[in-house]
């Protein structure tokens, strides 16, 4: 387990995070929702995660969602990198209901991410509104820091899908599986490019 704290004047940040653990999590943010999306994220990357955050969330929950990104793409980058033994490339696509998100991962040490949850037929972002008093456009967000600090590409595509709670769970589950996936150890890749680095 690695740690990493952050404090601003907006947030108090401790993180601990384990790339090979058993899926276990203590989260502790205040935002309900966002804990439970940070469990199923964890139970199905099988990572370990501690997490205590206080923010200021009678003003709203961004920089508390936001931070968060940041500190675990942080983690996540000093655990990946250099890239060595593993198969680099990560895919999965989760069913909740009627919902199903598919998220592509490539640990290649550059920042990119497609984050596409819209309805095909109006182009309009499936992500508006709230969940009980969780806006839901704040989950891009998250997605955006934990990319951008951890330095890997990214592809979250929703593939159908009415209700926000399963839209938003099958994606934090296809990241956490695709994740999974890209972090298996293969010895026989050593390092996965031709450039001879990532």
């Amino acid at each position: 387990m690695i740690y990493l704290e952050r404090k601003t004047r907006e947030t108090q940040i401790q993180m601990g995070l384990r790339i090979y653990g058993s899926g276990q999590a203590k989260v502790a943010t205040s935002i309900s929702f966002f804990d439970h999306m940070l469990e199923a994220f964890t139970k199905h990357s099988l990572m370990d995660l501690e997490l205590v955050c206080k923010g200021d969330i009678e003003v709203d929950y961004h920089h508390s969602i936001e931070d968060c990104g940041i500190v675990m793409g942080q983690l996540l980058k000093k655990e990946i990198y250099p890239l060595h033994g593993v198969e680099r490339f990560g895919n999965a696509s989760v069913v909740m209901d009627e919902a199903c998100v598919e998220c592509d991962i490539d640990l290649s040490n550059r920042a990119f991410l497609f984050f596409d949850l819209a309805r095909k037929e109006i182009g309009e972002s499936i992500l508006q509104g709230q969940i009980r008093d969780f806006n839901v456009e704040l989950i891009e967000e998250w997605f955006r820091a934990v990319v951008m600090q951890g330095n890997m590409s990214v592809h979250l595509v929703i593939k159908r899908g009415r209700n926000l709670h399963h839209i938003i769970e099958a994606a934090f589950k296809a990241f956490g599986v695709a994740l999974r996936r890209a972090l298996s150890k293969n010895d026989s890749m050593v390092i996965p490019s031709t450039k001879g680095v990532l």
